[in-house]
């Protein structure tokens, strides 16, 4: 029945402790609970008191090569198993093998002297067994407190990885958070970095907007102009006409003239004739004297009158002479004002564009070198953090050297820890690697932005420049034109006064622009703040991390001092024990020789 149950448990997960006190269990039933032992992975604890197993050295054995092959049990009970110094013997070869058995149960049985010096030589390559009950098994004292403190060795051994365990995950608990805290760290600062390029991405938009509303002010200037020469045109048009009636004016007098002339003629003509005819007709004459001075009388007022008309019109050519040159001194004065507004405007716009071009240029330098200095503290930090990891290294080395050679196990354990921990280092080191060569590039990117604005700036000026020759070819062409210009004074006035209004919102919208600048400039310095205080805090955070791994440094020393002190216990216990079974040894040889005589 027992070998059934015990069957069928080999496959079981679940069942966690197994009691078979007082079964009289033999050959069979230990065979069977060897080969539970070697396929169940659940069972943490045994119970088989009152048993007898002792008695069946195959079924034992094979119960033994079952433990040996276990790795899972922790508790044990044999008590009143019959039990004798043989049964102890494979027992002991199955516990130095065996790494989870941690409480063992050997009370009232027949172990003896050759058992107990079994049990005392296994717990020499068993590190695991914390509890041994050898009590009512004639085995003894010394034997006994040997035992006893070879279980107190391996319970301060356990403590002691115990404790070098919970300090290597401390300390890889922290190294995490360290590495953690410099990532979110790095993030915040990729993210401050960001948003500085969206920033200056924005203001990079908003002075294209800004150059284009340039440009469109340009061009309605240029328009503005282009209707200047057309009303000056009309102007000289009007002028022409002008110059058409003095010149028919002109005509008109000279015809006049001409007759008068001719009238005279024929007058002298005919007192030629009269004087040439005689006295006979002196009558005749001095009546047609008497007509002709009437005629002459009229004839002189006509031409009084037409010498009247002249000089008004001579006047009213002066007056419109001179009303020709105050209106053209008045359009020079309005045209240099003009200029000199427009001068104005181009040396802000220039001014603008220098400081602009001033403030990314700082920015650039302001970033790379913070970048610059971020890349040193990464690299100090890590070379740091590197040699501490090497100087833990060393002095865990040195620590488990001095320990026994059976920690294997740990030592495997840590090995592996210690190659993720590099694999982890090396990845995220290639990963900021990585992250630096993307701010490299975004940094050359922003360079060729900056390369690019510049050339937008050079063919801006260049543009400037062309306007100006413009400029100058029109106010040759105004010199040329001062002559023609009359009767449009009003209009153009009302155009001078758009063009003043034009200015101001111009000059507004500049001023608006220089509002934006500071605004951006009082938000740079407090981004540049908070950079401050991040930088602060973060030194602030590493220095009290160097103080808990310097704690940690002296704690590790105080544990390899307490470590030393016990091997040098432990080498005197052995040198006690050595001594004290060589003294048994040679007092049992003497006792054997004494009985034999």
């Amino acid at each position: 029945g027992v070998r059934l149950l015990l069957n069928g448990l080999c496959t079981n997960t679940t069942v966690k402790s197994l009691d078979l006190k007082g079964n009289n269990l033999r050959t069979m039933g230990a065979e069977a609970l060897g080969k539970l032992l070697r396929q169940n992975k659940s069972i943490r604890s045994l119970t088989l008191e009152w048993n007898s197993l002792g008695m069946w050295e195959e079924g034992f054995s094979f119960f033994c090569q079952g433990l040996r092959a276990n790795n899972f049990l922790q508790r044990l009970d044999l008590r009143n198993n019959q039990i004798n110094h043989q049964g102890a013997g494979e027992l002991a070869m199955a516990l130095a093998q065996n790494t989870s058995l941690q409480e063992l149960d050997l009370r009232w049985n027949n172990i003896g002297l050759l058992g107990g010096r079994a049990l005392l030589n296994c717990l020499h390559s068993n590190k695991t067994l914390k509890r041994l009950e050898l009590a009512g098994n004639n085995v003894p004292g010394d034997i006994l407190k040997a035992v006893e403190q070879a279980l107190d060795h391996n319970q301060v051994r356990e403590a002691i990885l115990s404790e070098a365990q919970n300090q290597v995950n401390i300390l890889s608990k922290e190294v995490l958070s360290l590495k953690d805290e410099k990532n979110k760290q790095f993030m915040d600062f990729v993210d401050t970095v960001d948003k500085q390029k969206e920033e200056r991405a924005r203001s990079e938009k908003i002075s294209a907007a800004r150059v284009s509303q340039l440009q469109e002010a340009l061009d309605e200037q240029y328009s503005i102009m282009n209707s200047l020469k057309t009303k000056l045109q009309m102007t000289e048009a009007a002028l022409a006409l002008s110059e058409q009636k003095v010149h028919t004016l002109g005509e008109l007098l000279s015809a006049v003239k001409q007759e008068q002339n001719s009238v005279a003629e024929c007058h002298s003509r005919e007192l030629q004739q009269q004087k040439q005819e005689g006295a006979d007709r002196e009558a005749r004459l001095l009546h047609d004297l008497s007509a002709a001075s009437e005629k002459n009388l009229l004839l002189r007022n006509q031409v009084d009158e037409l010498e009247r008309k002249c000089k008004v019109q001579q006047d009213q050519l002066f007056q419109v002479k001179q009303d020709l040159t105050n209106t053209t001194a008045e359009l020079k004065l309005r045209a240099v004002e003009a200029e000199e507004r427009l001068e104005m405007e181009k040396r802000r716009f220039k001014q603008s564009l220098e400081d602009m071009e001033s403030l990314r240029v700082k920015e650039v330098d302001r970033v790379a070198q913070q970048m610059e200095a971020s890349e040193r503290s990464m690299h100090d930090r890590i070379q740091r953090l590197e040699a501490i990891r090497i100087s833990l290294d060393e002095e865990l080395s040195q620590a488990k050297a001095a320990a026994l050679a059976d920690r294997g196990r740990a030592e495997e354990e840590l090995i592996k820890v210690r190659s993720q921990v590099r694999l982890e280092e090396q990845q995220r080191l290639e990963h900021l690697e990585e992250k630096l060569r993307l701010m490299t590039e975004s940094r050359d990117e922003a360079q060729n932005c900056c390369l690019k604005q510049k050339e937008m700036v050079a063919e801006a000026q260049a543009k400037a420049k062309q306007l100006s020759l413009y400029a100058d070819g029109l106010k040759r062409r105004l010199e040329e034109l001062q002559q023609y210009v009359d009767r449009k004074e009003e209009e153009k006035v009302t155009e001078l006064n758009k063009v003043k209004v034009e200015l101001q919102e111009q000059i507004g919208h500049l001023e608006a622009e220089r509002t934006a600048q500071d605004g951006l400039r009082e938000k740079i310095a407090a981004l540049e703040r908070q950079l401050k205080a991040l930088s602060s805090n973060h030194r602030e955070a590493l220095l009290d991390k160097e103080g808990e791994i310097s704690l940690l440094l002296e704690k590790l020393r105080m544990k390899e001092a307490e470590i030393s002190r016990m091997r040098e216990e432990e080498a005197q216990r052995a040198s006690f024990l050595q001594n004290a079974i060589m003294a048994y040894v040679q007092g049992s040889s003497l006792g054997t020789h004494s009985s034999r005589k």
